[in-house]
């Protein structure tokens, strides 16, 4: 394992790429709300971008962005289009920590040639724990999970699940035909995300393909990956939101140029440029913060240390923070889109699909309320595990 942290030098091609093929996805949105999917021209630049190999470690043959590096990538594929930027945001998080906290023999089998493209893609969820049998060479695993996000690009599976003899929550990894897949995603947003349920039946995985939800222990790459699945997921979302956020005022900024100086526009009045004006300070605020705060955990991370409950009680905060920072931007856009966002096209996507993101356990109020304790002095021994602050 890496001490350092890795900061590529890929980014600023990997920007002009996702630039390039952001026509691509913008133009797929529509379909994909219809499919229940990414469409196939998506899905195909987004791996043909590269970017999915964004979460792998760099000894793997992966680009492993930094945290600040990996908000910017998701951003700019959330502000084409949220379905891509959420379905691309748990793929790459999936992937690479997989090849991270995996050992040699299963990044042979599941990363035999990252660089010549021949990798896995794995989607899958973590938080709800299904049963773990230990067998001689592994587990016979069984469960009901949802909210596999991406999946339809996938082609294995991360699942977590408690081990029944030590009681020990595990993530394990199998190939997605080894799941049977329900077909069950009929939701308000985030339609094209594919994020259905999936159930395994006493499915055997070898103990290669086994980790611990909690480590923070990586068997390849740098610093990054010392932060554990929770910390990276908030990274993830932190570039989601903003992307949603930035798409969201300039689609409400085209909007604008098309009614101002028609007979009584309400964009033409001082409370609107009032209120647009508030909406951008909360975009950027938020984003000065979130980049304030990883800064910090990136020296921590670098300097070989893991993150302190103080940083990690902030880095759950700032998310929150930008989650309902965009959310409150989206009320003001839908506000002034006025008819417009009721009508099918981009502006009711969006609102959709940050309304279906602000659910996301991440952003929750128990997540918000631990913080709280923590910061009021009112927990002063306890730690974080996962999402829960424990004493």
């Amino acid at each position: 394992m890496g001490s350092q942290l890795h900061v590529s030098d890929s980014y600023d091609e990997m920007m002009r790429r996702l630039d390039d093929i952001a026509p691509v996805l913008r133009a797929g949105a529509e379909k994909g709300e219809e499919l229940g999917r990414l469409t196939d021209e998506v899905a195909e630049a987004l791996r043909g971008s590269g970017a999915l190999k964004v979460g792998i470690p760099a000894e793997l043959g992966g680009y492993e962005f930094s945290p600040r590096q990996v908000i910017d990538t998701i951003a700019r594929i959330t502000e084409a289009d949220a379905s891509a930027g959420w379905s691309f945001m748990a793929l790459q998080m999936v992937t690479g920590t997989t090849a991270a906290y995996l050992g040699d023999e299963a990044a042979a089998d599941l990363f035999p040639d990252v660089a010549g493209d021949r990798y896995a893609l794995v989607a899958g969820q973590g938080t709800r724990l299904g049963k773990a049998v230990p067998v001689e060479g592994g587990y016979r695993v069984s469960g009901h999970w949802s909210f596999a996000s991406g999946i339809s690009m996938a082609t294995h599976i991360h699942t977590a699940a408690l081990c029944e003899r030590t009681g020990t929550p595990l993530v394990f990894t199998l190939p997605k035909e080894q799941a049977t897949l329900v077909d069950n995603w009929d939701v308000l947003g985030l339609r094209a995300t594919n994020s259905i349920d999936y159930v395994c039946e006493d499915v055997f995985v070898p103990e290669t393909h086994v980790y611990e939800v909690t480590t923070m222990a990586a068997r390849h790459g740098g610093a990054i990956y010392r932060m554990g699945l929770a910390n990276m997921s908030g990274v993830c979302h932190t570039g989601w939101a903003l992307g949603v956020g930035r798409r969201m005022l300039d689609e409400l900024k085209a909007l604008v140029d098309k009614k101002t100086g028609t007979p009584g526009a309400s964009v033409d009045t001082g409370q609107f440029h009032a209120e647009y004006a508030q909406a951008e300070a909360k975009l950027r605020a938020a984003r000065a913060w979130a980049m304030e705060v990883w800064e910090g955990n990136e020296a921590t991370l670098g300097a070989g240390d893991l993150l302190d409950t103080e940083q990690e009680t902030l880095t759950r905060l700032m998310l929150n923070n930008t989650t309902w920072s965009v959310h409150a931007v989206g009320q003001t856009v839908h506000k002034w889109a006025a008819t417009a966002a009721l009508r099918r096209g981009d502006l009711q996507r969006y609102f959709r699909d940050l309304h279906a993101g602000t659910q996301h356990v991440t952003s929750g109020p128990v997540v918000l309320q631990n913080c709280g304790r923590w910061l009021a002095g009112l927990a002063p021994n306890a730690k974080w595990a996962f999402l829960d602050l424990t004493e």
